[in-house]
């Protein structure tokens, strides 16, 4: 029997003296315990200054919750880092070891809770200030202990990537804070052991990586791979429209959305515009407008009496232009467009768009952009959802959200990336190269300049390797380094529905909060095979997280995903992958909080042991 200690006694804390995480010292290694198998884990040599490391703790959300005690079972005796609690009228608890640079090498940053017993949930708050507030912590609350959680930064993350382009954007931002260094594909690169770099392509892609100090020629790139696109209504370049006193804004849909979730929703714009500044030139900027702007209103009742017994059919052209004001309201505006459409003529540039696109529009998009409507020369816009992402259900298990596919996948692989390849440190004993890729226009079949359906991976694959061993150049450089490389395709999956569960194979049920949906295809819809699900899942097994299948029935279609386009693109070998989700494609879609952390945690152990875990098995040899 392994000794049983608990974490925290069931007494009434104070707000400041909830507990991120508990780690333990053995004499010898520092400890940390696996959520959900309840192993011990070990990461390496303590801190020398097991004294100095300082403390935090994470506020309760009330100072009147009661926390409940947990038992954890460990294999041997543990000298426990036990320290006072900040409060006064607060009992003794386990001291958060500060995560300095220092601890967290020796720990690997491994979130940690050990199986805990009772349902969980994420306490968040966000302010009323902005649409793109950030949660006050991050902390995942779990049955009335806590554990750090990545879904906070998730939430923020979505609520600002309203577009490919502003995903990318923010992706970028936290690169470059990070420390990574930004490349250009139109220029030389220089590279070395080490180094972080990345680039964006129509800044609606990004690819990134970190090369390790043990690189040897032709080893391997370690690729998470996702994309930034969701399904959206999309504005037609002549998107201006007239109908019974009202103005509709002309949209095409992109990609197959479940586009009755698209009514009676508060809607706005984002995307991308070109603007002539003046003494700047022409520049590419990024605009978002926060505040609803439209509406797509259904028809009542009164007018359909058959929508519940036939259904709701919309016709995609006609009924699905959202209403942007009334012609009256809009009447304000027309005097000032006519006179300014008659000067723009000459130049060129605008006089199409001011009769492509509703003056009221425009002046909209002028206003947030801080410009003037004659500056805005053309624009790239998407519909949105103004309705921030939030956490929800009884026990704040869910997440929903627009846009989960796939952008939680994004997020995780490249948070993944960025926790495990915090400077040139972290990559002393990495011998491949970690990287991150996420494509546009996935939705919509991956064929374009920015998608997986394009070279733009093989190019960056092809180009860093020469680069590295430019000196010593050797036969089939490239083909080796491909042979050697391993591609996880992160899509989201489909979750088992508790209203249609006759849609899913009786043996293949993916449930929310139990892991990684590996998926599978007998018919290459997905890319993975026996090898590379096995290699995938021993990861999981050494990172004590869990992994689930999924196979389509026999009698329906099946999706499919970046996963075979890459893996028959370029022969790198690839296992097709996803967090369980519902409401796929909707404009509102759920998923749990626990597999974007069961998530996370996977993808850091990719990157951190598969080059170990490679060489379990060779099947060409």
């Amino acid at each position: 029997m392994g000794t049983h200690i608990n974490l925290l006694g069931a007494c009434k804390m104070q707000p400041s003296m909830m507990m991120t995480r508990a780690i333990a010292h053995t004499g010898s290694e520092i400890v940390q315990f696996s959520r959900h198998f309840g192993v011990m884990a070990q990461f390496g040599k303590p801190p020398a200054a097991m004294t100095t490391t300082t403390l935090n703790f994470v506020k309760q959300q009330k100072s009147s919750d009661f926390l409940a005690p947990h038992r954890f079972s460990i294999s041997e005796p543990l000298f426990m880092v036990m320290i006072p609690g900040q409060s006064q009228n607060a009992r003794p608890g386990f001291g958060i070891l500060e995560r300095e640079k220092n601890l967290a090498r020796s720990c690997a940053r491994v979130c940690c809770c050990a199986s805990i017993s009772g349902s969980s949930s994420i306490s968040s708050s966000t302010t009323q200030e902005g649409r793109d507030a950030a949660p006050s912590s991050s902390t995942l609350e779990v049955g009335g202990g806590s554990k750090t959680s990545i879904v906070p930064d998730l939430l923020q993350f979505l609520n600002k990537s309203w577009t490919p382009f502003h995903a990318t954007a923010e992706a970028k931002r936290q690169l470059l804070e990070a420390g990574f260094e930004q490349l250009c594909e139109e220029e030389e690169w220089a590279v070395q052991p080490g180094g972080r770099y990345f680039f964006t392509r129509n800044m609606s892609s990004i690819f990134a990586f970190a090369i390790g100090q043990k690189y040897k020629a032709g080893n391997g790139f370690h690729v998470v791979a996702a994309h930034t696109d969701s399904p959206c209504p999309k504005l037609k370049p002549v998107s201006a429209a007239s109908k019974a006193g009202f103005l509709n804004v002309g949209v095409q849909t992109y990609g197959s959305g479940l586009w009755h979730t698209w009514f009676d929703r508060d809607l706005s714009v984002a995307g991308r515009v070109i603007v002539r500044r003046k003494g700047v030139g022409v520049v590419h900027e990024l605009v978002k407008v926060e505040r609803p702007i439209m509406r797509i209103p259904t028809l009542a009742i009164h007018l359909d009496r058959t929508v519940n017994t036939e259904g709701f059919l919309p016709n995609l052209e006609t009924h699905l232009a959202p209403v942007l004001a009334t012609q009256i309201k809009s009447e304000l505006l027309a005097s000032k467009s006519e006179t300014t459409s008659q000067t723009e003529g000459a130049n060129g540039a605008m006089y199409s768009a001011k009769k492509a696109h509703h003056p009221l529009l425009l002046q909209i998009l002028a206003e947030e952009l801080n410009c003037t409507v004659e500056e805005i020369l053309d624009f790239e816009l998407s519909v949105c959802d103004t309705q921030p992402s939030c956490i929800g259900g009884a026990r704040k298990e869910f997440i929903f959200s627009g846009r989960l596919d796939n952008l939680a996948s994004s997020f995780c692989a490249l948070r993944a990336l960025l926790d495990t390849c915090e400077d040139a440190a972290s990559l002393t004993d990495e011998s491949c190269i970690r990287a991150v890729a996420l494509f546009d226009n996935e939705e919509v079949g991956s064929d374009s300049a920015q998608g997986a359906g394009s070279p733009v991976m093989f190019q960056a694959m092809n180009r860093i390797t020469r680069w590295l061993v430019r000196e010593t150049p050797s036969e089939g450089i490239v083909e080796r380094t491909i042979r050697r490389s391993f591609l996880v395709s992160a899509d989201m999956a489909h979750a088992l529905h508790p209203n249609y569960a006759e849609r899913h194979e009786d043996h293949h049920q993916p449930k929310l909060h139990e892991g990684l949906v590996i998926k599978y295809n007998a018919n290459q819809r997905y890319a993975t095979n026996t090898v590379t699900a096995f290699l995938f899942k021993e990861v999981a097994k050494v990172a004590g997280v869990p992994t689930q299948n999924f196979v389509v029935r026999n009698d329906m279609g099946c999706g499919s995903t970046i996963g075979p386009i890459l893996a028959s693109g370029i022969g790198i070998r690839t296992v097709d992958c996803g967090m369980p989700q519902l409401s796929m494609h909707s404009i509102r879609e759920m998923c749990g909080t626990e597999d974007v952390d069961i998530a996370y945690n996977h993808f850091k152990a990719f990157y951190q042991i598969f080059t170990t875990i490679d060489k379990q098995l060779s099947v060409d040899a």
